[in-house]
């Protein structure tokens, strides 16, 4: 079976703070060698659809949403489901639609998605995965503590660098058997392997830039 490098959580200009646009994300995937992207902008799926308009065979559309407890992460969406709901409601949203359902950087506190542990012990049934590797935490700790949860729960892992810029993207990736679906994914991501490392805390100021830009520039998305 073949084996595929995964890149599960990469943003464009569509999150408020990214600035990179589709075209230029797709040409990274293919200068990096990602064989499949996760597009997984905040509370959208815009940017994801411009990406698989312009890359079918490399796109996957993904949503990373920030629920009222934390924030979850997405693939194969159908349909967009916005920010703010329950994380109940959000994933029901997203079940019924048939996505494959990760859960952001769980611990890390540093980060307004975060989760409380009692949140997340209601949650875990109803997920396919927890993120045990995200490239931008500021500690490895966090990471250690979501591969522990997942371990405990028999969930697997998806790994991704989060990427805001070009320079982030494929820091943290996974190897797994083809797929075509979600549920494709779903048993493929058990198989996975990792190639992963933590991005230098200065990656972060790549998307406090790109807030500052687009608050003193309001720049029009266009391609």
């Amino acid at each position: 079976m073949d084996t595929i490098r995964l890149e599960f959580h990469a943003h464009t200009i569509f999150s408020k703070d990214s600035l990179t646009r589709p075209k230029a994300l797709i040409e990274a995937c293919h200068r990096k060698g990602i064989d499949r992207l996760v597009v997984t902008d905040h509370n959208t799926i815009r940017g994801a659809l411009e990406c698989k308009n312009l890359a079918p065979e490399l796109v996957i559309i993904g949503e990373e949403i920030m629920t009222n407890q934390g924030e979850l992460l997405a693939a194969f969406v159908r349909e967009e489901v916005p920010g703010g709901l329950p994380a109940v409601e959000a994933i029901r949203r997203l079940q019924e639609q048939g996505a494959f359902i990760s859960v952001s950087h769980p611990f890390d506190f540093t980060r307004s998605g975060h989760w409380k542990l009692t949140d997340l012990e209601l949650i875990a049934p109803h997920v396919d995965a927890i993120e045990i590797f995200n490239a931008r935490c500021l500690s490895m700790k966090f990471n250690a503590r979501a591969a522990a949860f997942a371990k405990e729960r028999g969930l697997p892992g998806t790994s991704g660098s989060d990427a805001h810029g070009l320079i982030e993207l494929g820091a943290a990736t996974q190897f797994v058997p083809d797929f075509n679906d979600a549920d494709g994914l779903r048993k493929s991501i058990r198989q996975a392997t990792y190639r992963n490392q933590l991005l230098p805390s200065w990656t972060r100021l790549v998307s406090r830039k790109a807030v500052i830009y687009k608050a003193l520039f309001k720049p029009v998305i266009s391609f």
